[in-house]
């Protein structure tokens, strides 16, 4: 038995739960700036691009290296407010002054504290999309910037942490279900 099955059997057998986040509880982070809260982040993803070598008289398979890793463009969206720093920021990048800054993204638990996060290095805008506006609707007008950066990394920080919640939990369920 594999290590992640006999990890579900135990955790089975003694009726623990390690339930997964809920994705609309984190915070963004820029450095620097004032930007209020996001309602949506995307483009926190790496992809490690795949070489592919066909070696002469094989032609069982064919080779895959790893290759390059790219990070897409994170894409930040939020309610538009009387902050104007993203409008700033990318304002001043459309003009040729270049401010790399660097940010987290914090997944928070059900109490609002810090999860897990992410760091993005030497961002800076490169896109700025404004709300559309329909008299029809009552949605609330929305702003987003996109930014180009140089790589995202989950610190160790952030691992340990996840790793002590997870032990805190199972600990404090273990512990209710004995003295139940």
């Amino acid at each position: 038995m594999g290590v992640n099955a006999g990890y579900a059997a135990a955790m089975a057998l003694l009726g623990l739960r390690n339930d997964p986040y809920a994705g609309f509880n984190f915070l963004v982070e820029v450095e620097g700036l004032l930007v209020g809260g996001f309602s949506d982040v995307s483009g926190l993803s790496v992809e490690t691009e795949l070489e592919a070598y066909r070696e002469g008289g094989n032609n069982d398979f064919v080779h895959q290296f790893a290759g390059r890793t790219k990070h897409p463009n994170l894409v930040l969206k939020r309610g538009l407010t009387d902050i104007e720093s993203l409008w700033s920021w990318h304002q001043d990048v459309a003009q040729g002054t270049i401010k790399r800054r660097n940010g987290s993204i914090f997944l928070l638990d059900k109490r609002r504290l810090p999860a897990m996060w992410w760091n993005f290095t030497d961002a800076y805008p490169v896109k700025w999309t404004g709300p559309e506006f329909r008299a029809e609707s009552n949605t609330v007008a929305a702003e987003s910037v996109e930014l180009v950066h140089r790589g995202i990394e989950k610190p160790m920080a952030s691992s340990i942490l996840s790793a002590a919640r997870m032990a805190a939990s199972l600990a404090e369920q273990t512990a209710k279900k004995l003295a139940g």
